[in-house]
């Protein structure tokens, strides 16, 4: 892909002072810098475009070669351009402004926040309908008590690194940039511990079991997360701690099979129930419902049960109970069933010729 015009990148005119470039960059850089844009492909390579096209219409050598031949006119970017900032300060260092009020701008690179957790927590179908008060037992890492999260033995204190003044970082020149890299004397802390807590051996933080109480809204569904802000894990040298995330796993039920808001389930009938007509005493979550079967019920009829269903998360009202009715065939009869049964045999009529019975058996049999 041809390379834009660096004018048009900066988003200035070959008329442009030196005062303007520099102020048009800036912008950019602190736009598209990747400490604002993580993981955003399309940012870092603006900036990156952003930094070649200063780098050469600020040095006026550069300039000139560029105006008169374009880009083959100039070498930056042929094996690729490094920006070289670490850190977005760094774009402002560069500009002077980290002088400001008559001190240096300084950094705390050492101060992290904690990591998530995750916790699985399995329940009932019960649990997910009627909500519950959980209490959970986490395993995490908590600030250190003895040296409260200094890492340094009780009586003394960290010390600033004499490398870097404390910073975490030192600077290097390359060529026309000032570049910001993580101190080597202090892994980018800022500070030394000469003498280490023996609770937490330096880490300023230990790990403990904390008992946290939850509480399970009704309606949640299987994979449904709840989030517990700050009951993560702790943060280093006084970062914010992370959060909690439970991830919930709903029980199969024995009797009833999920889909959103509402439920299924089956009921058995008898020939006789089904032929004649009956009231069944049919399962809900909360509690017994009667069902009135017509007489001539067909095997597989699904009744529909309103408000019997799972809460909406969130919403109002509950979603519906659809209870199938299934024909059970008694597998052992006594004499007088038999005997009732055969007189039935005798009078009954074989009349299959109904359409919506030939259609179940085509389905049946595909």
């Amino acid at each position: 892909m041809a390379k834009r015009d660096y004018y048009e990148v900066l988003g200035v005119t070959k008329a442009s002072t030196e005062v303007e470039i520099k102020r048009a960059y800036r912008s950019l850089a602190v736009q598209y810098h990747p400490d604002k844009n993580p993981g955003d492909a399309v940012a870092e390579e603006k900036f990156k475009e952003a930094a070649e096209a200063y780098s050469v219409l600020s040095d006026q050598q550069k300039r000139a070669a560029y105006d008169r031949f374009g880009h083959q006119g100039v070498s930056a970017g042929a094996g690729g351009f490094d920006p070289g900032f670490s850190n977005i300060e760094d774009i402002f260092d560069m500009f002077g402004f980290g002088d400001m009020f008559g001190q240096r701008t300084s950094r705390r690179t050492s101060v992290q926040r904690g990591s998530d957790l995750r916790y699985d927590l399995e329940i009932t179908l019960e649990d997910a309908a009627l909500g519950k008060d959980e209490k959970l037992r986490i395993p995490r890492l908590e600030t250190c008590g003895e040296c409260s999260g200094t890492g340094a033995e009780k009586g003394t204190s960290p010390e600033n690194c004499i490398s870097c003044g404390g910073s975490g970082q030192t600077r290097y020149q390359q060529g026309f940039f000032s570049v910001m890299r993580p101190c080597g004397n202090c892994a980018g802390k800022g500070q030394i511990i000469k003498s280490p807590c023996k609770e937490c051996r330096g880490q300023g933080r230990v790990e403990k079991e904390k008992t946290i109480e939850i509480k399970i809204p009704a309606g949640v569904d299987n994979g449904s997360r709840l989030r517990v802000t700050g009951e993560g894990e702790a943060g280093v040298n006084g970062g914010p701690s992370g959060d909690l995330f439970i991830v919930l796993h709903v029980k199969e039920h024995k009797d009833f099979e999920r889909q959103g808001a509402d439920l299924y389930s089956a009921v058995p009938v008898t020939f006789a129930q089904a032929a004649l007509g009956a009231e069944l005493t049919v399962k809900t979550l909360d509690g017994e419902e009667q069902l009135k079967v017509p007489a001539g019920t067909q095997t597989g009829t699904v009744f529909r049960i309103k408000n019997h269903g799972m809460p909406n998360l969130g919403g109002r009202g509950k979603g519906d109970l659809f209870v199938a009715v299934t024909l059970v065939t008694p597998k052992s009869l006594t004499k007088e069933q038999r005997k009732l049964l055969e007189q039935l045999a005798e009078i009954e009529t074989t009349d299959f010729e109904d359409q919506s019975f030939l259609d179940k058996v085509r389905n049946i049999f595909g």
